[in-house]
């Protein structure tokens, strides 16, 4: 999961982003955390402005980030790819994924992601497409 759609989900609790972080609580899929990406989300989710807009303290942020390692599986970076994208802060994100064996990234940032993503044939989803995956899943 991109760190946008972490953001988005702490900032409003309706829509996607924010059924995305309830299925990863729920173990509704297979989240992969590195020790990169969880600081990134915690350094991101703290800044005073997201602080703001989310109503959320930093306990509040710590607690979810806490809950979220303990349901997502821990991925150690053996592999480095970079730079394969345009924003050296995205890259913790495709390496967590590669390196986990991942079947697709959950972000906003669909243009960034898509041309390494196809060279490891990984999937690039918006929120709203991984929602629409879980509940045909459940259907089935």
């Amino acid at each position: 999961m991109d760190t946008d759609v972490l953001v988005a989900a702490f900032r409003s609790d309706a829509g996607a982003s924010r059924a995305v972080l309830e299925a990863a609580r729920s173990r509704r899929f297979r989240m992969l955390l590195s020790v990169p990406l969880i600081l990134e989300y915690e350094s991101v989710l703290t800044r005073p402005a997201h602080l703001a807009a989310s109503r959320a303290t930093k306990e509040d942020v710590s607690a979810v980030l806490d809950e979220l390692a303990s349901v997502a599986e821990r991925v150690e970076l053996t592999v480095r790819a970079r730079p394969l994208l345009p924003d050296p802060n995205d890259e913790m994100v495709f390496e967590t994924a590669l390196n986990g064996a991942a079947d697709g990234i959950v972000t906003f940032n669909q243009k960034d992601f898509k041309r390494a993503a196809r060279l490891f044939r990984i999937s690039v989803l918006r929120p709203v497409d991984l929602i629409r995956r879980l509940n045909e899943g459940a259907k089935e």
